[in-house]
């Protein structure tokens, strides 16, 4: 329906005039009315009159005000039609309707501007026959319409029940249409009038309306006018849901404002707008930092942000977390080194026993530091088998020289993020694990522990490894660009201490920037120093029995290391003592009290029998079996070669999960003594014959290197001439085509190994001789060292 009216319909030119109609027996007298052929003719603009509907109307053209005269001061009939273009001005013949309705004015009223309103009446349709004149006003001959009778059958009862209901269900859904409309419409009962009342009040275009006006069958208007009613039915229906959802997002909106205006009010009341406060504390913060003017000015537009945009924003979080990291993190912030040599001393022997040679460095970093007041931190890597100590190390270095401690873990890293950081712009961003670090310990020149470094992974999310290449160079940390940070931040004080089990591991490029230093594994004398002045306390102390008088001797401390343990370093020793501790803690809290002094009986009672025997290592009686010295990330171990000979066609087998290396160390071996064979004592003829198998014990485990070399060289030989190796040795070494021993890597844990096994001889490579001067002579007493050059120097030492 009109949504500006119901009971109006539109003027001809001004705005409309409210007007109660006739009823419908007023309407329905068009039949009695002498109405002429020749009519004055009114052109309406925005509207099409229909019969029995009446309109009021204000006239302002001239033509129009002098055609509703004649025709008042006449018979008050006038000939009303619409234009075919409302917005033509002055409309000629052409621009009219053929069909149009006589009115009858009711009422004529002149207005003080000069304007006249009518009230007219529908009354017949006409058709246009032929304009008699133009001038002063339009007029013309018409030929009145018949209106068919309305059918009396159960469909156009339907039909008029239906328009009725869905007009009603307009009204109520328009709130600017008139209560008082669905009541006029319930009231109305000829079914013509009805349908011409609804159809004048149609909200559609003027067109369609004139449609509804020319249809002679009352049963084909009623059908088209419902179809224009249930559309106008469904854009009520759509108006008024939207209208209600954005009156429901209108009043959240205005219940927000009402709260966040309660909310500044309460925060005046005490003391201030919160963000305000926090962003004049950050200022006052800024005023005492000491950084570049790049960050300065960084910091100072990030507030500048902050200030213009709503806290509730998303990215205010983001600036003002940007912002926080730069005031936390210590820009020009150093702790005071301390140079005192003997204190830095007396700290680490104190926390490490052994270690002299890493000591030795890090007293020469001090001493260069105390002379020349400032030095690029050099970047040290500890390299050795787990449990000796080497995190624990970089604790110890940091309390020496009075700097603050962190330690990164990077086993298992794969993201290069978690090393440069993520850019703001990302969900969940964050700064790089080294600036972490740093803000954590609020110092610029930390002792950084980088743990598990040769365990970096790379993966499609970047390669870590390349991230730490300008962390770990001196020439380049000391502008690191962290991807959140967004500006270069000196590292090059931070003295950088990275730990590995296996320096192979590390990517080249990084380990060419690292200071490496070896740390071996422990004797069995250094075990028990440890244990005596570090793990019996603590382990004491974590069981309860730290005021309980309990003694080990270093009996019972060497028993535990060399009968239920087997590392280079002390942490299955550890294990083994907590527990011996709990045994005795138990037996403490059963019986308040418990041996003072722990017996090696005591010992096989708590741990059970024995996990490792030394005895078999100690002799190879029959011949082609020797004794090795392997290298593995948790230390030295021994391991047998076995060489066993058999009728055949001279193919050789090798078994025991040896590695490629280790297979070529074979056959090099068998080509050596097959060239050599008439010098050794040796008939060329029985390679051709004899199938050679050589075998390493504990095949489960794998095996890799070219250390076996020499060893199997000599059981290949006791194996072929049937000469036994000699008891209590062991050997170690690289071998070449041309007969000669080359050196190999991990000298000091063999070592130690072999005089854990109770071994008495060891046979090495003369260039191995530097790396046995380095080694503490106590922990090799008793040990026959032989260095070879050649491999036939080798077999004249080790076969009787």
């Amino acid at each position: 329906m009109n949504r500006s009216k119901f009971l109006m319909s539109p003027e001809d030119e001004m705005d409309f005039i409210p007007i109660i109609p006739l009823n419908e027996h007023e309407a329905d007298d068009s039949q009695d009315l002498d109405i002429p052929t020749d009519l004055p003719i009114l052109p309406l603009r925005n509207t099409v009159l229909f019969p029995g509907v009446v309109l009021p109307i204000t006239v302002g053209r001239d033509k129009s005000i002098k055609a509703v005269n004649e025709a008042y001061k006449a018979n008050k009939l006038v000939g009303v039609v619409a234009q075919k273009d409302s917005n033509v001005e002055d409309p000629t013949i052409t621009d009219l309707e053929a069909i149009g309705s006589v009115a009858k004015i009711i009422k004529l009223i002149k207005m003080p501007d000069g304007g006249t309103t009518v009230i007219i009446q529908g009354k017949r349709r006409f058709k246009l026959d032929q304009f008699t004149s133009e001038e002063p006003f339009f007029r013309a001959k018409v030929q009145l319409l018949e209106e068919a009778e309305p059918p009396t059958d159960e469909d156009f009862e339907a039909y008029v029940a239906n328009i009725k209901d869905i007009a009603t269900q307009i009204i109520q859904l328009s709130p600017n249409l008139p209560a008082e409309a669905s009541i006029i419409l319930k009231n109305i009962e000829k079914p013509a009038f009805l349908i011409n009342f609804v159809s004048s009040n149609l909200n559609t275009e003027l067109g369609e309306k004139q449609k509804l006006l020319e249809l002679n069958d009352i049963k084909e208007r009623a059908d088209l006018l419902m179809q224009h009613l249930q559309r106008e039915l469904q854009f009520a229906e759509l108006k008024n849901k939207l209208t209600a959802k954005t009156k429901t997002e209108l009043d959240k909106q205005q219940r927000e404002y009402f709260l966040q205006q309660q909310m500044k009010s309460i925060k005046e009341e005490l003391g201030g707008d919160t963000n305000e406060r926090e962003l004049k504390e950050m200022q006052k913060k800024a005023e005492n930092k000491k950084w570049s003017q790049a960050a300065k000015d960084m910091f100072q537009k990030g507030i500048e942000k902050l200030e213009r945009m709503h806290p509730s924003t998303p990215d205010y979080s983001v600036v003002y977390n940007h912002l926080d990291l730069m005031l936390d993190l210590p820009w020009e912030e150093y702790t005071e080194d301390s140079y005192d040599l003997g204190h830095a001393k007396d700290v680490l022997d104190k926390d490490h026993y052994g270690m002299a040679k890493i000591k030795e460095r890090i007293l020469e970093y001090l001493a260069v530091l105390k002379l020349k007041g400032d030095m690029k931190s050099p970047i040290l890597c500890f390299v050795g088998p787990p449990g000796i100590g080497k995190t624990s190390l970089g604790r110890s270095i940091a309390s020496a020289i009075g700097r603050k401690y962190v330690r990164l873990s990077l086993g298992g890293l794969h993201d290069e993020s978690e090393i440069r950081g993520h850019r703001k712009t990302y969900i969940g961003a964050m700064p790089g694990r080294i600036l972490q670090s740093i803000r954590k310990v609020k110092s610029s020149n930390p002792v950084m522990i980088l743990d598990e470094i040769d365990k970096v992974g790379a993966d499609h999310r970047g390669d870590p490894s390349s991230a730490l290449l300008e962390v770990l160079d001196p020439e380049q940390n000391h502008s690191f660009y962290d991807n959140y940070l967004e500006l270069e931040y000196d590292l090059s004080k931070v003295l950088f201490i990275a730990t590995a089990n296996d320096i192979n591991t590390i990517q080249p490029a990084l380990r060419d920037r690292l200071e490496i230093i070896d740390l071996s594994g422990y004797a069995v004398e250094e075990k028990v120093e440890i244990a005596k002045r570090h793990l019996v306390p603590k382990q004491k102390e974590a069981h309860g029995l730290a005021k309980v008088s309990v003694r080990m001797s270093d009996k019972v401390l060497q028993k535990v290391i060399e009968d239920y343990t087997r590392e280079s370093g002390v942490r299955e020793l550890d294990r083994q003592l907590a527990a011996i501790m709990r045994s005795m803690a138990k037996d403490y809290a059963i019986h308040g009290k418990v041996k003072p002094t722990l017996t090696v009986e005591d010992v096989e009672r708590i741990l059970g029998k024995a996990r490792y025997s030394n005895e078999i290592y100690k002799s190879a009686n029959m011949p082609g079996v020797a004794v090795g010295l392997a290298w593995t990330y948790v230390g030295g171990d021994i391991l047998f070669i076995e060489t066993t000979l058999s009728e055949g066609k001279g193919e050789l087998r090798l078994t025991g999960n040896l590695g490629n290396v280790m297979k070529e160390s074979a056959t090099t071996a068998l080509t050596y003594i097959q060239a050599n064979a008439r010098k050794l004592g040796i008939d060329p003829e029985v390679f051709q014959k004899t199938n050679v198998h050589i075998h390493v014990p504990e095949g489960a485990v794998p095996k890799d290197g070219p250390s076996a070399g020499i060893t199997m060289l000599t059981a290949l030989t006791s194996a072929f001439t049937g000469r036994k190796i000699k008891n209590y040795l062991a050997m170690t070494g690289e071998i070449t085509l041309r007969g000669q021993v080359l050196p190999v890597g991990g000298i000091k844990e063999k070592v130690l190994a072999a005089r854990r096994a109770g071994l008495k001889e060891i046979i090495l490579c003369w260039q191995n001789e530097k790396d046995i001067t380095e080694i503490d002579p106590e922990f090799i007493k008793g040990l026959t060292f032989h260095y070879v050059k050649t491999m036939q120097q080798v077999l004249d030492i080790a076969l009787v």
